[in-house]
């Protein structure tokens, strides 16, 4: 079956409405490069779209009725964003579902050791990731520090021009013949990705010389209580995220893809939320889900396994006076779902991996896959064909660029997003995206074209599903 390249669907002026949705995602990407930046990146843009705080309402004991736009924050990491539709919550909402971690580098409770006078924070690799690809490139750090006494301190280091970057060294390749003898997942071990961050000893008194001990550590932490009014023991309850510093770019002489960090899953996120902003009141309320932790199975309180989402849904019907057992499990049930995760781009240069007649393709469109998991489709939500026609007919209506996938051959491998835990609800659930070139690497890439095709996707579904 012949898709054609969306790209030949856009001239002109339609052309840059594609360019200039994507410069406002490269822009959200750049600056939102951790699960807390992306809540309250996206709260502030939902409260300028008109989008009220749940809880809010809720307090004040507010009526819910049609047309209201609501958001609802979880723990500064997860966030569902609410459109209530023309028919009760018992008839099913249409939930658009993403997540916004990725994998990373996050420093330890007790990171900050010195040794041979350098001065390095100690990590814990977080998510699927190849460590050999996160040495020798800049690194930033963000995240917060909460003190004792609740006060929360922001860290965003290594994004400004005029701001100092971080990095993890490797052997020199005049040293590395044993090095190089190794496994890809041998050569660099995670215990050693250690994030330097200092050199300079701390002056002490001449009498204190023969005693004073870890001095560039000590000059350090005197630099973070100067900057930041912080003592080592507030690592403690710090959570602060290793990603790779600097903005996201133009990708290739056309400038038709991006290069950035975090495509996974925040390219399905942000078109998420367009799509919500956009398509106003539709005939189901329209939900906009996106939550933490897929990158490590989707636990914790922030996770999709989380009962958040079931929570605020239970409180809505309840708003709405139609709350009951019953009617909540009818509204679960009777809900669709997009789980929009990315997909993997066939890449030329590695072709054997993947299958051409089921892979995805730069330029082709918002990707479904039917099904996810591992070789047997092992831990993976497998659509049922009656919501994929259905879909099928939603995006010819609309005119939408769409293809389908599998993630690579059958027995290559493979992978999960959250649609399982939706459809363990009874609810129809399919996964949807955008395709991506070196996913999981610390710069991932896109395609525009396709990122415009998934948010007019997710418009047509959240009218018509």
């Amino acid at each position: 079956m012949e898709t054609k390249n969306a790209w030949l669907k856009y001239q002109g002026e339609k052309r840059e409405e594609v360019f200039a949705f994507a410069e406002s995602y490269r822009r959200f990407l750049s600056k939102c490069k951790t699960e807390r930046e992306c809540v309250t990146e996206l709260t502030a843009q939902a409260e300028a779209a008109g989008f009220v705080d749940l809880n809010k309402v809720l307090e004040e004991k507010r009526p819910v009725k049609t047309g209201d736009k609501l958001y609802a924050a979880n723990m500064g990491k997860s966030l569902a964003l609410f459109v209530i539709g023309q028919e009760p919550l018992e008839k099913g909402m249409n939930i658009l579902g993403a997540h916004i971690d990725s994998p990373r580098l996050d420093i330890k409770q007790n990171p900050l050791y010195e040794d041979t006078e350098m001065a390095l924070l100690d990590t814990h690799y977080y998510g699927g990731v190849k460590k050999y690809q996160w040495v020798a490139l800049p690194l930033a750090l963000h995240g917060v520090i909460v003190k004792k006494d609740g006060t929360v301190v922001p860290v965003n280091v290594g994004e400004k021009p005029e701001d100092p970057v971080f990095g993890i060294s490797d052997l020199l390749v005049h040293l590395s013949a044993e090095q190089m003898e190794k496994k890809a997942s041998k050569v660099i071990e995670g215990e050693n990705l250690d994030v330097l961050v200092g050199s300079i000893p701390k002056l002490v008194e001449e009498e204190e010389k023969e005693k004073a001990k870890d001095v560039v550590k000590a000059n350090i932490l005197a630099l973070l209580k100067e900057a930041y009014q912080i003592e080592e023991d507030d690592f403690l309850s710090a959570e602060i995220e290793v990603v790779p510093a600097g903005e996201a770019r133009d990708y290739g002489f056309d400038r038709s893809m991006i290069m950035g960090y975090g495509h996974d899953d925040r390219v399905c996120a942000y078109p998420s939320f367009a799509a919500i902003a956009e398509a106003g009141t539709c005939r189901k309320t329209s939900v906009c889900l996106l939550v933490d932790k897929e990158e490590i199975g989707s636990v914790g309180a922030t996770g999709m396994q989380s009962r958040f989402f079931e929570y605020m849904v239970a409180e809505l019907m309840e708003a709405m006076g139609g709350y009951s057992q019953v009617a909540f499990h009818r509204a679960m049930t009777n809900s669709k779902v997009l789980s929009s995760d990315v997909s993997a781009a066939f890449d030329p240069l590695y072709p054997g991996v993947m299958e051409k007649k089921n892979s995805a393709y730069f330029g082709k469109g918002l990707v479904f896959n039917k099904f996810t998991g591992s070789r047997g489709k092992g831990g993976s939500n497998d659509a049922n064909p009656e919501y994929i026609a259905a879909l099928r007919r939603i995006m010819d209506s609309n005119e939408v660029a769409f293809q389908t996938a599998e993630l690579g051959k059958v027995d290559q491998g493979g992978g999960g997003t959250i649609a399982y835990i939706l459809a363990n609800m009874n609810m129809q659930v399919i996964d949807s995206g955008v395709a991506v070139l070196n996913m999981h690497a610390p710069w991932e890439i896109i395609s525009k074209v396709d990122l415009y095709e998934a948010k007019r996707g997710y418009v047509a579904f959240l009218r018509e599903a």
